[in-house]
This record gives structure tokens, C-alpha cells and sequence, in this order.
């Protein structure tokens, strides 16, 4: 079984297919078994099992905390 992706609070992903406003941009808002993401372009929300997710996405952007440390929390 593989381990699922390391997803943080406030990460910033991008995702293969565009949202309809034309945005692939999304920050990471809940982790869990879904997960929610915001739209950077338009502000839509959007909640997302984590396993299609996990798919759809083609790279992290931006690490909101470099390798999920929150030590300096």
C-alpha cells in the first residue's frame, strides 16, 4: 500500500485539470480524508477525497512549512 501524500495546511498545489475559471492554482484549507482547497484565481472552495486528489495533482507550488516541520510553531 503506499503512503499517502504530505499535504500541510496553507500549501499551495497545482492541479492537472483547470477549474473552469481557468486556475490551476489551489491552497490546501483542511487535510484529511478530504481534502479542501481554494481556488486561487476565483475563491471557490471545493472538498475532495484525497485519493482523487492525490491524482490530479502535477506539482507543490509552495510548502507553507519546508518538509511538514512545525517545529518553529
Amino acid at each position: 500500500m503506499k503512503e499517502p501524500l504530505k499535504l500541510a495546511l496553507g500549501d499551495q498545489v497545482q492541479l492537472r485539470k483547470p477549474h473552469p475559471c481557468g486556475g490551476t492554482e489551489w491552497e490546501v484549507l483542511r487535510v484529511g480524508m478530504d481534502i479542501r482547497l481554494k481556488c486561487l484565481t476565483c475563491g471557490r472552495l471545493v472538498l475532495i477525497p484525497r485519493v482523487k486528489l492525490e491524482k490530479g495533482i502535477k506539482k507543490i507550488v509552495r510548502a507553507e512549512y519546508p518538509n511538514n516541520t512545525f517545529n518553529s510553531l
